[in-house]
């Protein structure tokens, strides 16, 4: 005798209610990622649009045709090849890292001094850090050209955009700052307890808990440094071998105003490096900046 197997329950048939909210509930996804997907395509395309010429032939840049006939990944190097090209990698990389380093070790003590240290005249001191962030630097470019090219010989080149990072940078003082009111004195008072001295504390308390901040900084810093135009265009402007990135792509461009997909092909090779640096580091930039406005 064959054993009967029970019948599969019948599925219970969702009310008009429930049909009503999960069609709401598609309906609301469908809104919220298609906003997200148009503006994804807003901020994308141009990238695009410049991936695309950059892989052109001279002829077809610039047309009604968009998408290449032929891949033309020569264009990068020959661009690559262009004579001074390296020398411009190498002096923008030269004073984003170093000046990205200089301002950190300069305005964390600062900015730890700020949050944590009881003084006179420490709200004079914070007024200050917050008057020279609203100062335009095109104020003072005129005396402090005069001062740097007359005084100490150095136009020409890239130090005196450099060597002032060495004395803190007021908007990078202010974040880090706002970070560290966040830190418990509770921490900082067990390690002096535990014989720190204030450097020490610095070093293996704050440091290792202000690293979202500190990394948040370093970013801001070093894609400053490598955009920058202004500077390298005051003071080392007439010396081709001191040019940066920024500056000698203009040039780049004056050079080949006929030849978009060369032009294209120099303007990503710049912007790649700031690209792949903020995908990676962008979760501690993100909560470097998101901590930073808790406490004021």
């Amino acid at each position: 005798m064959t054993d009967v197997l029970p019948a599969p329950a019948l599925r219970a048939q969702p009310t008009p209610a429930a049909r009503a909210a999960r069609r709401r509930t598609v309906l609301h996804w469908i809104a919220v990622h298609a906003l997200g997907i148009a503006a994804a395509l807003f901020f994308l395309l141009p990238f695009v649009f410049l991936l695309l010429t950059s892989l052109m032939t001279d002829q077809q840049a610039l047309t009604a045709d968009l998408w290449p006939h032929h891949w033309m990944w020569g264009n990068y190097t020959k661009v690559w090849h262009t004579p001074g090209f390296l020398t411009w990698w190498r002096n923008t990389l030269l004073y984003a890292g170093l000046g990205t380093v200089l301002t950190i070790l300069s305005s964390l003590p600062v900015a730890y001094a700020l949050a944590k240290f009881r003084f006179r005249g420490r709200r004079i001191a914070l007024m200050a850090v917050i008057s020279m962030m609203m100062l335009p630097p095109q104020v003072v470019v005129i005396p402090m050209y005069l001062f740097w090219a007359k005084q100490l010989h150095l136009s020409g080149s890239l130090w005196p955009l450099i060597i002032p990072m060495a004395f803190g940078d007021a908007f990078s003082i202010f974040l880090l700052r706002q970070f560290l009111l966040t830190i418990p004195r509770e921490y900082l008072e067990a390690a002096r307890i535990d014989g720190c001295g204030e450097l020490r504390t610095l070093l293996r308390v704050v440091v290792p808990m202000a690293r979202p901040a500190i990394a948040a900084v370093a970013l801001f810093q070093f894609f400053f440094c490598w955009n920058d135009y202004f500077g390298p265009q005051i003071y080392a402007g007439e010396n081709e071998k001191a040019w940066t990135l920024s500056y000698g792509l203009e040039s780049f461009k004056a050079a080949h105003h006929t030849n978009w997909n060369l032009t294209m092909a120099a303007t990503l090779l710049v912007m790649a490096p700031v690209i792949v640096l903020f995908f990676f580091a962008q979760k501690a930039f993100i909560e470097g900046v998101t901590l930073t406005g808790v406490k004021g």
